[in-house]
C-alpha cells in the first residue's frame, strides 16, 4: 500500500524547543565529523533546506519527519529556531516521507538503508515501487534490504568498518548458521615481523568463491525431486524457494550468473537428501545399501563399505581392453543399490556385493583356472599402465613448471599459491610436494602443513612453478581427462609431450627386460663333479 504525503503545507521558522526527532527515522548513525562541519556552513549561510515537520497532537510541539541531521547541527551552531515546512501527516504518510527523504541521500549507512527499506515493505510496497521512488534499481533494493537479517556478530563487523558494503551483501544472502563461517573466510592471517599475527581483510571476490565452492549445492545433482513440495512439508518446493538462486534472481544477481539454479541453505538440502534416501528405502526394502567411504562395516551391517562391492559402470568402455574390465561386466549377483552414506547420498548404483562372484570378485576364488590368469595378468598390466601414465604425467607436469617464467610480486605468488593449493586432495597435494622437493613429513604431520612452511621460504621461480602447476592439477577432474588437461598445459609453455613419453616408456621397457631376466634359470656352472662326470665318459 502507497501512501501520498499532504501538498497542503505551512513554512515558518520554529524555535528548536518545540521540535522533536522522530523515533521511526531510519537514520541511526550520524557521522559526528560531518555534523561538525554542517554546523560550521550554518553559522555562516543558514539552514537553506527547511525541515518537515509534523503537529504533534495534544501538545505545541512538532515531530521532525526529515531533517534531523540538520535539526542537530543547528543545535550544534547555537541556533534558537530553524526554517520548517508544516504539513499534516498520518503515522503511515510521515513514515514513508521520512524514509523515502533520507533513503534519498548519498550519506546514509547501508545499516540505515536496509532499516528503511524494510519498513517500507512492511507498508506493502514492492521492491519495484521503493525503486522507482529512490532512484534505484529492484535488485539493489531486495539486497539491500538483506543487510537487516545479518547475523549480530556480522552487523557488528559491519557497523565497525571491519568487512566492506560488498562482504556484507554476500553475507546477507546466506542462512544465519552460516554467515559466521563466511565471515571468517573474509579474513587471512599473516604473520609479520616478530612472529605476530594480523588480520588482513581479503577481496569481495574471494568470499564470493568461497560461497561458492562451501556453501551453495548444485540442485540439477541433487538425487531428489525437486517439485516435490511433500518430501520436507515444512521447506516446501526448491522451485519456489526463495533460497534457490534461480528463483530469487533479484537477491542473488551476482551469484546466479556462476550458479543459475543452486541451493544457498546446505542444512535444508541435507534434510532433503536424508528424506528422500528413507522414502527410497521404505519403498523398496530390498535396495542394497552402500557407502563411497572405505573401512569395515558397522555393527548393523546394513550399509556396504566402497572395499566390499563393485560398481557397474553404465557407460560403454573407451577402449578395447575395458571390455574385459571386471566395473564393465555383469553378473546374476548384479543388484540395485542407493548411496547411503558419503557424499553423493541418494544417488542410485548398480553394484555385485557378493564376495563368492567369480567376475568381480576374483581375488577371493581359490580355483587356478585359466580364467583366473588371464584376469590377474590384465590387472597387473592395467597396474602398470597406470603406473607408467602417473610418470609421464608427473615428468609432464615438472617440465611446465621449469617452462614458468617470473611475472607476479613474491607476496602475490605466496598468497595464490596458498589459496590453492589448500584446494588440493592429499594426493595431489603429496604429487605435488614430491614435484618440488619441498621434503618429506613428519610422522603424524598433514601435508598441508609442510607445504604451508615451504611457501614461506620459496622464492619468486618455485611459487610460479607450484601456481602453475595446480591449478593443472585442480583442472583434472578425473582420471580419464587428465593427459588432456596436460597436454593443453604442455602447448602453452612449449613442452615436449611425446619425447618425456618416449623416455619414460624406453625406461619402463628396460625394467621390465631386466625384470623377466632375473627370473629366466641360469644356467649350471661347470663344477668339479660336472667335470668328473665328463672325464669318465670321455675314458
Amino acid at each position: 500500500m502507497t501512501t501520498a504525503v499532504q501538498t497542503q503545507s505551512e513554512y515558518r521558522d520554529l524555535p528548536l524547543v518545540q521540535l522533536q526527532e522522530s523515533s521511526v527515522n531510519p537514520r541511526k548513525t550520524f557521522d559526528e565529523t560531518v555534523l561538525l562541519e554542517l554546523a560550521a556552513s550554518i553559522r555562516a549561510q543558514g539552514v537553506l533546506s527547511p525541515l518537515l515537520v509534523r503537529p504533534m497532537d495534544g501538545t505545541q510541539g512538532y515531530q521532525i519527519v526529515a531533517g534531523a541531521r540538520r535539526y542537530r547541527a543547528a543545535q550544534l551552531a547555537g541556533l534558537d529556531s530553524v526554517p520548517v515546512r508544516i504539513v499534516e501527516l498520518t503515522d503511515a504518510q510521515a513514515l514513508e516521507a521520512s524514509i523515502v527523504e533520507n533513503l534519498q541521500r548519498r550519506d546514509v549507512h547501508p545499516l540505515d538503508e536496509a532499516s528503511g527499506f524494510v519498513s517500507l515493505l512492511h507498508l506493502d510496497y514492492t521492491p519495484e515501487q521503493i525503486a522507482a521512488k529512490v532512484g534505484k534499481s529492484p535488485a539493489y533494493v531486495v539486497a539491500r534490504a538483506r543487510l537487516a537479517e545479518l547475523a549480530p556478530i556480522v552487523t557488528e563487523a559491519f557497523a565497525n568498518d571491519e568487512i566492506g558494503v560488498g562482504h556484507a551483501l554476500l553475507l546477507a544472502r546466506l542462512q544465519p548458521e552460516h554467515q559466521q563461517e563466511a565471515l571468517a573466510a573474509c579474513y587471512q592471517e599473516t604473520y609479520v615481523n616478530g612472529g605476530n599475527s594480523k588480520r588482513i581483510l581479503l577481496p569481495v571476490r574471494h568470499l564470493q568463491q568461497w560461497i561458492e565452492r562451501n556453501i551453495l549445492l548444485e540442485l540439477g545433482t541433487a538425487p531428489f525431486p525437486k517439485d516435490d513440495g511433500q518430501l520436507v512439508p515444512e521447506a516446501g518446493s526448491c522451485v519456489d524457494c526463495p533460497k534457490r538462486t534461480g528463483h530469487n534472481t533479484l537477491l542473488f544477481a551476482e551469484i546466479g550468473a556462476n550458479h543459475p539454479d543452486s541451493c544457498s541453505d546446505p542444512k535444508c538440502f541435507q534434510t532433503k537428501i536424508d528424506a528422500f534416501v528413507k522414502q527410497t528405502i521404505a519403498a523398496k526394502p530390498r535396495l542394497v545399501q552402500i557407502s563411497t567411504g572405505y573401512g569395515a562395516p558397522k555393527d548393523d551391517g546394513a550399509v556396504i563399505p566402497r572395499n566390499k562391492y563393485v560398481e557397474i559402470r553404465q557407460d560403454k568402455p573407451q577402449r578395447k581392453e575395458q571390455r574385459d574390465w571386471p566395473e564393465y561386466k555383469k553378473c546374476k549377483f548384479t543388484a540395485e543399490a542407493i548411496v547411503t552414506e558419503g557424499s553423493e547420498k541418494g544417488e542410485m548404483r548398480k553394484v555385485c556385493a557378493n564376495s563368492d562372484c567369480p567376475v568381480h570378485h576374483p581375488k577371493r576364488q581359490q580355483q587356478r583356472t585359466q580364467a583366473d590368469a588371464a584376469v590377474k595378468v590384465e590387472q597387473e598390466k592395467r597396474r602398470r599402465e597406470e603406473v607408467l601414465a602417473q610418470v609421464i604425467g608427473s615428468r609432464i607436469l615438472k617440465a611446465i613448471g621449469d617452462a614458468v617464467p617470473v611475472r607476479l610480486m613474491r607476496k602475490d605468488l605466496q598468497f595464490l599459491t596458498g589459496r590453492m593449493t589448500a584446494m588440493l586432495d592429499e594426493r595431489r597435494l603429496t604429487l605435488l610436494i614430491r614435484q618440488n622437493h619441498v621434503g618429506k613429513a613428519k610422522v603424524g604431520e598433514a601435508p598441508a602443513k609442510l607445504m604451508m612452511a615451504a611457501l614461506q621460504k620459496a622464492d619468486e621461480g618455485q611459487l610460479s612453478r607450484m601456481l602453475v602447476q595446480t591449478v593443472i592439477l585442480l583442472s583434472v577432474r578425473s582420471d580419464s581427462d587428465g593427459m588432456r588437461v596436460l597436454r593443453d598445459a604442455a602447448r602453452t609453455y612449449k613442452v615436449d609431450v611425446d619425447a618425456i613419453s618416449g623416455t619414460a616408456r624406453d625406461e619402463f621397457a628396460k625394467k621390465e627386460k631386466a625384470k623377466n631376466a632375473s627370473k629366466t634359470p641360469q644356467k649350471p656352472q661347470n663344477s668339479p663333479q660336472a667335470k668328473n662326470r665328463m672325464n669318465r665318459t670321455a675314458a
